[in-house]
């Protein structure tokens, strides 16, 4: 992983960066040495010092040797490249400020010696460790966000895309049932037209936001309805009950029409004589509880009632619940009875 992240750190930062380091430096070992004239003087030595190495460290020798696992000739480099500023530093001092190079050391030294040479490295592994840990992080950051952004921008996309799986299976469906009727009762088959038509409006330009109001999405579900009374005509008998407060309510769009629909494909569609569907909407604080039944195929196959058969199914409805929620956000659970078959859909409605 290269570190990019000093492309947006603007000069503007590096000055008050190293001007807040300096300032704090200075008066640290001023104070610790009651000499403020001699602070200044040594950290204007050393701190062009320490910007070097930690520029040198971070441009050329992390990219040239650490990120192509050359550790070796990184550590050798980065060894070299200390002591050549210890050398640096020791003359500097010895020659523009005084001949004592270490007064904080454990003695008086007018000389290079190896106690002082790696007590002066450290020290500047330290800050080079200290610079690059920061940039680092700030990378790590800004890294983090992307890869956040782009999943978001994914999810939306599978979102957008699984929500067109819907509205053509839908129309499918649709259509087939409106054919049905132009052959057996052509007079329905208008009704069922003109139906049709408001469901594409709404389902083709009001459903691409990613929360839609609940009272439009149960709207679009009694359209949907309609269209299924207009062709079992008496043969179906829908319950519907509506509690709580729907107004202000918001859930993902067309998300219940695949239940309602999947209700028609897998029970009614395979039963003969009087269908009952029974379908309940519940707000309770911030959730909607949803829940629809229908009968059992009279002959069932194993494979008559599944997630994804015949279309996308409840396979879709999963999938997009898990992308557009968190987990204590919802609560599905389908119920294969004997007799029912039973959706219920716990479903937080009400953000924040």
């Amino acid at each position: 992983m290269k570190i990019k992240s000093l492309q947006h750190i603007t000069l503007r930062h590096h000055i008050i960066f190293w001007g807040i380091y300096f300032l704090l430096n200075t008066v640290r070992w001023g104070s610790y040495f009651n000499d403020y004239p001699y602070s200044l003087k040594t950290n204007m030595i050393g701190f062009p010092i320490h910007m070097i190495l930690c520029y040198l460290n971070i441009y050329i020798l992390m990219p040239v040797f650490l990120y192509r696992k050359k550790y070796i000739l990184y550590t050798l480099t980065i060894i070299t490249a200390l002591f050549l500023s210890v050398l640096l530093k020791y003359n500097l001092t010895y020659y523009l400020v005084s001949t004592n190079v270490w007064p904080e050391g454990p003695e008086v030294i007018n000389n290079l010696t190896v106690n002082y040479a790696v007590d002066m490295m450290i020290g500047e592994l330290y800050v080079i460790t200290f610079v690059t840990a920061i940039i680092i992080t700030m990378d790590w950051l800004k890294k983090q966000r992307q890869l956040a952004s782009l999943e978001k921008q994914q999810l939306e996309t599978e979102l957008r895309f699984l929500r067109t799986q819907v509205s053509p299976h839908f129309f499918f469906n649709t259509l087939n049932n409106i054919y049905a009727l132009t052959i057996e009762k052509p007079k329905k088959a208008s009704k069922s037209i003109l139906r049709l038509s408001e469901l594409m409006r709404y389902l083709l330009y009001e459903t691409k936001q990613k929360r839609q109001p609940l009272d439009k999405e149960i709207l679009c579900l009694q359209n949907y309805l309609d269209l299924e009374r207009i062709r079992y005509g008496e043969l179906l008998r829908i319950h519907m009950d509506i509690s709580g407060d729907i107004e202000d309510k918001e859930i993902a769009p067309m998300l219940l029409l695949s239940f309602v629909e999947n209700a028609f494909k897998h029970g009614a569609n395979k039963n003969v004589g009087i269908i009952d569907i029974h379908i309940s909407f519940k707000v309770v604080g911030d959730f909607l509880y949803f829940s629809i039944s229908n009968p059992m195929p009279a002959k069932e196959n194993n494979n008559t009632i599944s997630a994804t058969s015949g279309g996308v199914g409840l396979g879709n409805v999963s999938k997009r619940l898990s992308l557009g929620y968190q987990e204590d956000e919802y609560e599905l659970t389908i119920n294969k009875g004997e007799k029912l078959y039973v959706v219920e859909l716990k479903i937080k409605v009400v953000w924040n």
